[in-house]
């Protein structure tokens, strides 16, 4: 049996799989985010233990001699996010999460320190990584920072509840700005620009390595009598497309879930830093990704939804449907920018916009509209890759999102690309962690039989009709951002 735990923002989820990946049981916890001040979002540590340890302890009252037979844990978590620990192993302070914007200016301050650092990190700095964070801490926080003897990743940090172990891994790491991508080992000279150095750091392994034991002591209340391997696991995109098998050179996948993400696996570095592209190490040995990320994706739907009153986020989508196509063509432009942009304009202030209400639009053109422009940011992402060599010969859809056929239908149409719909998705981290924890307790276990693609419910393919359309109001969604930007930053909160 193995365990999977995901760290997500919203909620820890756990699932339990037995020898042929069959899922056995799952289970999950919520966790909250505080924001104490604009542009601040943070969540305590202690929490995520809290609702680890609840999860587990409910597929334990239910399964409890499966889980009592696992020998190995994969961990997946959200990413970016900075744990800061005495020397005694003591939380400092709320940890500050990947959606957290409030280090703008230690972006610009890091990449003067490093001028090479797009080079050494294959990415541009943004506010959501972990380096800038540091910087943040050290200047407005120096006491806090003073007494920082190591810094985690929010799953590492669980981690080292789970085993006693300071370890991180390769994928999760690479979203540091800590990390040397293309040699897959911490940066010397990152670390120094924010007064670190190793002895700060977790030590590394690849995500399907083992990385150390889970103690007795803590698996002993879950009823777990094994010596139990905890793999390195990875963070959550990665996670995920180890559990929908996205680990081969030119496969990918579209999480269209809170944020948007467009993945695509490679076997070489292909880094494109200017363009807003994160060029991440993968959790399997020898391998990379690509992500073009967008803040904001099915959050506009839930957004809009509340906003105008829909019954629900389905009955809107139907609504927008419904629409004739010269309807659509005159629908206003979206700008899907609620919580500010990473993939292609790293704008952290960028907002969204409406462009082109008349009298007479109405609920179902806001609707729609929304719906397009969330697929006009993921082809905005995707043509960020392609500029960096990446490309996708098959791209599954997975995240809350992917339910709507017709949204899905609009997202293959701009991208001009099949999506195929898996089937189980919805816990594609937790079983990426999962089969992390087989490879790594299993040592006759081969990533190409542990790491499959699911069996797919629906192929999605292009609408040639829509094609048009779309790309010319692509072309108007594409010129509204640059004389836009710098109002977003007159009043911006600081």
């Amino acid at each position: 049996m193995y365990l999977g735990i995901d760290l997500g923002t919203s909620e820890v989820k756990v699932v339990l799989v037995d020898s042929s990946q069959n899922l056995v049981a799952t289970s999950h916890a919520p966790l909250t985010v505080q924001r104490p001040h604009p542009l601040w979002s943070e969540q305590r540590p202690d929490d995520w233990w809290r609702a680890t340890d609840l999860a587990i302890r409910t597929i334990r009252d239910t399964h409890a001699a499966q889980l009592a037979a696992v020998t190995g844990i994969g961990l997946s978590g959200q990413m970016h996010g900075a744990v800061l620990l005495d020397a005694d192993d003591q939380v400092l302070r709320p940890a500050i999460l990947w959606n957290d914007v409030r280090s703008g200016a230690e972006c610009v301050e890091l990449e003067r320190r490093v001028p090479a650092s797009r080079e050494l990190t294959g990415n541009m700095a943004m506010p959501g990584f972990t380096a800038p964070k540091l910087l943040w801490v050290a200047r407005n926080e120096p006491e806090i920072f003073a007494r920082t003897a190591r810094v985690l990743l929010p799953k590492d940090y669980l981690r080292l509840l789970l085993t006693g172990e300071h370890v991180s891994e390769m994928s999760d790491a690479a979203g540091t700005l800590w990390l040397d991508v293309a040699k897959r080992d911490w940066s010397d000279a990152m670390l120094a620009a924010t007064n670190l150095d190793r002895s700060h750091m977790p030590r590394l392994v690849e995500g399907s390595a083992p990385s150390a034991h889970l103690r007795p002591e803590v698996g002993r209340p879950w009823g777990m009598r094994n010596a139990v391997i905890v793999a390195g696991g990875a963070g959550d995109n990665a996670a995920t497309a180890v559990g929908i098998g996205a680990v081969s050179d030119g496969q990918g996948f579209i999480s269209l879930g809170t944020s948007g993400v467009f993945f695509i696996a490679n076997a070489a570095y292909r880094p494109n830093p200017d363009r807003g592209v994160h060029t991440f190490c993968h959790a399997l040995p020898g391998t990379w990704h690509q992500m073009a990320v967008m803040l904001s994706a099915a959050s506009c739907l839930h957004w809009v939804t509340r906003l105008t009153g829909a019954h629900n986020e389905s009955a809107l989508i139907g609504e927008a449907e419904a629409l004739s196509d010269q309807a659509k063509t005159r629908a206003p432009i979206f700008l899907p920018y609620l919580s500010g942009e990473r993939t292609p304009h790293n704008d952290p202030f960028a907002q969204g916009v409406w462009f082109g209400l008349q009298h007479g639009t109405d609920r179902a053109a806001l609707g729609y509209s929304v719906l397009e422009g969330v697929a006009f940011g993921l082809a905005d992402g995707y043509a960020a890759l392609q500029a960096a060599g990446g490309s996708a010969r098959s791209v599954l859809l997975t995240g809350g999102g992917s339910r709507s056929v017709y949204w899905a239908s609009l997202i293959a149409s701009i991208l001009d690309l099949p999506l195929a719909l898996p089937e189980g998705s919805e816990i594609g981290a937790a079983l990426g962690a999962a089969r992390l924890g087989l490879l790594a307790a299993e040592p006759g276990a081969t990533i190409g039989a542990v790491c499959t693609t699911p069996r797919s419910i629906a192929r999605i393919e292009p609408n040639a009709t829509w094609r048009d359309a779309l790309l010319s109001r692509f072309a108007k969604f594409r010129e509204l951002y640059p004389p836009l930007r710098p109002l977003f930053r007159q009043g911006a909160p600081t």
